[in-house]
């Protein structure tokens, strides 16, 4: 009976230490699983930081585009006006009927003000006419309309502008709508082709 009782003690002792174990090995899980959800929830914050800081970077250059581009649109149909006015202006010059007419260049001096008052707002607010005549060709900036042969101007460059264009700042506002020299074909190729 005491063997049997010294085994109960045993075990019990046993049953203790095993608890004991458990209890030490529970903790160390705790631990463990304490320090990982710290490490993500540092890691979580970190990304929202991350992103919260992308937002505001994103935010300020809509902003500054809203305010360096917000006239575009603006720019771009009022350019339909400055068109307009340069029509009438060449229209009344080539009426044979307004031609006799005392009044006329009275007439075309003031439309020529409001034009020059027009490009100098442009100008203010950042709106160049880009400058076609006699470069290469660029269709970046540039819209071909037609060709023109010419052996005695390089092929490729512009030798009649239709349309100005414009730029907004460093955007393209409108291509300038050209003709673009060609060489002339010979007489030979034709035959062949």
């Amino acid at each position: 009976m005491e063997n049997q009782k010294d085994h109960k003690k045993t075990e019990k002792d046993l049953s203790k230490k095993d608890d004991k174990k458990n209890i030490v090995e529970n903790s160390n899980k705790e631990e463990k699983t304490i320090e990982t959800r710290l490490k993500d929830t540092e890691d979580k914050l970190l990304r929202t930081l991350a992103e919260l800081e992308n937002q505001r970077r994103r935010f300020e250059k809509e902003t500054k585009e809203a305010f360096e581009f917000g006239g575009f649109n603006f720019a771009r149909e009022t350019l339909a006006l400055l068109d307009n006015l340069q029509r009438a202006k060449q229209s009344l010059k080539s009426d044979q009927s307004l031609q006799e007419s005392k009044d006329l260049e009275k007439f075309l001096s003031n439309l020529e003000i409001i034009e020059k008052d027009l490009i100098s707002i442009f100008e203010k607010n950042n709106i160049k006419k880009i400058d076609c005549m006699n470069k290469k060709f660029d269709p970046n900036s540039h819209q071909a309309m037609l060709e023109i042969e010419n052996e005695n101007i390089e092929e490729g460059n512009i030798v009649k502008e239709i349309q100005p264009g414009y730029m907004y700042g460093n955007r393209l506002l409108r291509p300038s709508f050209v003709a673009v020299s060609k060489k002339k074909a010979h007489k030979d190729n034709k035959k062949k082709d």
